[in-house]
């Protein structure tokens, strides 16, 4: 069967920001189904993963949406039999970008924008969090749209840079391409891969970060400030933009920016409770969502089907 192609600058806008909706439907959904789910990373982050997906990424189109395997065992030399996650992004080849995932809290925002993007079949999700499966709610290396483990926050750019660095030894066209939470950002480990990517002029890597000013213990700020980011990166050798993360057509004019030498790193503003106010209420614990009784539930019922008829 040929494989679909779609020209990413055909896409509409609207269908873009449709996407990011139906992203924060789903998680929402999800989470009600399931009493708890990262819910506040969806509403962030829902524009950057459409953009990623439907605008910015250069990947090779799969056939049709594509059903989860089953768990086949870690990868070694012993186990042929082991699965990638990259297979959701279409083969790897030079000329395509490799997408990575660095905090793996929001695998279940990635899955839900690999439906939006028709790579994964929305059938999929029935397998999270199975025994035997690999829809994980922490994604691993065999997880839909994953193909490595990034572990604790700030490992994931460290491992992306390793890659960039081969492939640019091997001259090959295609970026990597990272998504990031603003909590990474705090860690010892960030600092040192940006150090690394200025001094081997890793001009193939972009970098999103999502800027929702919360992580796991409340409000960045807090815990430990990362302001002025775009001053702090760029004074170790990157090159750095800052835009409202849920501005669509911002995100995208940057994801094609002409390399220069330096890695490029977007800092993306973003609204924790994007279209879903009732999230306010957990303020500033919004790292994960789980209702203390039905009652609760009920109420993101309510919102949910709201949102539900906005999609129609």
């Amino acid at each position: 069967m040929e494989k679909l192609k779609v020209n990413r600058d055909e896409i509409p806008w609207q269908q873009v920001y449709d996407a990011a909706e139906g992203i924060r439907h789903r998680v929402m959904e999800h989470t009600i189904k399931n009493n708890g789910g990262y819910l506040s990373q969806a509403c962030s982050s829902a524009e950057i993963f459409a953009a990623l997906y439907l605008k910015i990424l250069n990947l090779e189109a799969v056939e049709n949406p594509i059903l989860p395997g089953k768990f086949q065992g870690v990868p070694g030399h012993n186990n042929p039999n082991h699965i990638t996650g990259a297979n959701f992004h279409g083969k790897k080849a030079p000329q395509y970008d490799r997408f990575f995932l660095s905090p793996t809290h929001y695998s279940l925002v990635l899955y839900t924008a690999l439906i939006e993007a028709g790579r994964l079949d929305p059938s999929g999700l029935q397998e999270f969090n199975k025994d035997g499966g690999v829809v994980e709610m922490i994604g691993a290396d065999h997880s839909p749209g994953m193909e490595i483990m990034t572990g604790s926050l700030g490992q994931g750019i460290s491992q992306a840079a390793g890659i960039a660095l081969g492939r640019k030894l091997k001259k090959e066209t295609g970026r990597v391409v990272v998504f990031l939470s603003d909590g990474e950002c705090q860690s010892g480990q960030f600092w040192e891969a940006v150090q690394a990517m200025s001094h081997h002029k890793l001009d193939n890597m972009l970098a999103y970060i999502d800027i929702n000013g919360y992580q796991c213990d409340g409000k960045t700020e807090t815990v430990m400030t990362i302001e002025p980011l775009d001053k702090r990166l760029e004074s170790f050798g990157a090159r750095v933009f800052r835009v409202d993360g849920h501005n669509v057509e911002e995100l995208v004019a940057l994801g094609n920016v002409q390399p220069d030498g330096r890695p490029t790193f977007i800092l993306c503003d973003t609204d924790p409770c994007k279209n879903m106010d009732i999230l306010k209420q957990r303020i500033p614990k919004l790292h994960y969502v789980r209702f203390n009784n039905e009652e609760e539930r009920n109420q993101y019922r309510e919102v949910y089907e709201k949102l539900k008829q906005g999609l129609k």
